[in-house]
């Protein structure tokens, strides 16, 4: 009788993930995993090598702007989650051109999740839709956002891979860094009067770091994804909602004509888009149970 096989050590039989653009939302995702997977985490920042360390995860350096450092990313974990944005200037996306080369060198990533944003829309004058509309993007930052979503939906015919492309508005919570909605309305920036404001959308950072997890066991091959709560508010609405609970002052309302003279041309464009997204998929393909469904709830907890 043959003797037995000495078993693995627990580690290497744990599932294999990749983050890249290990950030608020990437140090969220390994705080919920807590351990599951043996999870490895490219930064290119080595200040941040401790703080991955500790939340579990294996730290590599890598540059997603100097492609010659990323080797073959693509042996290292059959699922990859991406959530580095576009550079700041261009029409594409070469940050997730090279890594989608690096992935290719390595042959073995099944899955992709993709952190994108729902302004790949443009203006939908406050409408309400889902996923099959089609994208129009007005800014720069935007179009990046398109030619990313572009590439990564040809990787995953051409690979073999499940691409899901998460698209996401605008995230809150109370400790996120540099965007707690609080600070905000303590600066006094203004929002629009009412009948000129625009439908903005929301995800508490806790619900998008568990649908990330989610679109990585359950998101279906070459599929977007609203990753949005319920809730439908307009913008000056949703700042009213922090300042009341936070017991501040409400906002001061003004028209887009003073805006346009108060404002810097990205806090505009904010401003300059309204829609209402349906997160149907989100529930029924991905099964997440947002814990906090509504802004209301949310920012309660904050």
């Amino acid at each position: 009788m043959p003797s037995p096989q000495p078993s693995r050590p627990a580690v290497f039989r744990k599932p294999r993930l990749l983050i890249v653009g290990c950030g608020d939302i990437g140090q969220r995702v390994l705080e919920q995993l807590a351990g599951r997977y043996r999870v490895l985490a490219l930064t290119s920042q080595a200040v941040r090598v401790e703080t991955l360390r500790a939340l579990g995860a294996r730290p590599l350096i890598g540059d997603l702007d100097a492609p010659a450092t990323l080797g073959r990313l693509g042996a290292l974990a059959p699922r990859l989650l991406h959530l580095a944005p576009p550079p700041g200037t261009g029409e594409s996306d070469p940050r997730t051109a090279a890594l989608l080369r690096a992935l290719a060198r390595g042959g073995v990533t099944q899955r992709i999740v993709y952190g994108g944003t729902s302004g790949v829309y443009g203006d939908a004058a406050g409408v309400r839709f889902d996923e099959t509309r089609a994208v129009a993007p007005v800014t720069a930052r935007a179009q990046r956002r398109v030619a990313a979503e572009r590439l990564l939906r040809w990787h995953g015919r051409a690979f073999g891979v499940r691409v899901t492309l998460l698209r996401i508005p605008g995230i809150y919570a109370g400790d996120r860094p540099g965007g707690a909605p609080r600070e905000r309305v303590v600066r006094g920036t203004p929002v629009l009067v009412a009948h000129e404001d625009v439908y903005t959308n929301h995800i508490h950072a806790d619900d998008l770091a568990r649908t990330c997890i989610a679109a990585l066991h359950r998101g279906r091959p070459q599929r977007v994804v609203h990753a949005s709560d319920d809730t439908e508010l307009k913008m000056g609405d949703y700042f009213d909602l922090v300042a009341d609970l936070a017991g501040l002052p409400r906002p001061p309302r003004v028209t887009r004509a003073v805006a346009r003279q108060a404002l810097t041309p990205a806090a505009l464009s904010f401003m300059s888009e309204s829609r209402r997204l349906v997160n149907d998929r989100l529930r029924a393909e991905l099964r997440v149970a947002l814990r906090y469904p509504t802004v209301h709830a949310g920012l309660r907890a904050c």
